[in-house]
């Protein structure tokens, strides 16, 4: 049995396909939802930005464990490599469409039904705004990582690792407590 390795270019072009087809369905949903125009399109499209959010959290809590064990990999290693593969498809299939459509569904929300009022509203984009500074920070120590450049211990990256978590912990209470008008 010939099986292909997950590392390899072929599966990397094909992990990229597939996320093309299922970014270029969820768009046409959200198409289709916009001109059948639903009674509940609202709710349609909070449902939405809720799955792009635990998308872009799931990955965002990730790739910072995956820093930590292939801070441990020596350079060159067949261990380094895998671990260089699988940051930038994290980065690039899930991590990234996930906050464009966390972004744009929240945006669309923000002001359709909140008028982009109230200071819940601009506590939680501010938080939003640390999020994505977080995500980027992240995107470019891949980058990083995939020359062999990084300088950070494992430390670091534990630490880093709890940023996004304790932004969540508050969006998440802005959102459903909204402490402040």
């Amino acid at each position: 049995m010939n099986e292909e390795k997950q590392t390899s270019a072929r599966s990397g072009n094909k992990a990229v396909l597939r996320a093309g087809i299922a970014l270029g369905v969820f768009a046409a949903f959200i198409a289709l939802l916009f001109y059948a125009d639903p009674a509940d399109l609202y709710l349609w499209i909070k449902a939405l930005h809720i799955i792009a959010v635990i998308s872009w959290m799931a990955a965002i809590f990730y790739l910072p464990r995956l820093f930590i064990y292939h801070t441990d990999a020596p350079v060159g290693s067949q261990q380094s490599e895998t671990f260089k593969v699988m940051e930038q498809r994290l980065i690039k299939v899930i991590m990234n469409p996930a906050m464009m459509i966390s972004w744009t569904l929240g945006l669309y929300l923000a002001w359709s039904v909140y008028g982009f009022s109230g200071g819940w509203l601009h506590a939680k984009i501010g938080l939003v705004v640390l999020m994505t500074a977080a995500h980027v920070y992240f995107s470019r120590s891949a980058r990083r990582f995939a020359r062999d450049e990084n300088t950070r211990p494992a430390r670091h990256w534990r630490l880093m690792n709890e940023v996004p978590t304790v932004l969540m912990i508050l969006i998440v209470i802005l959102v459903v407590v909204k402490p402040f008008g």
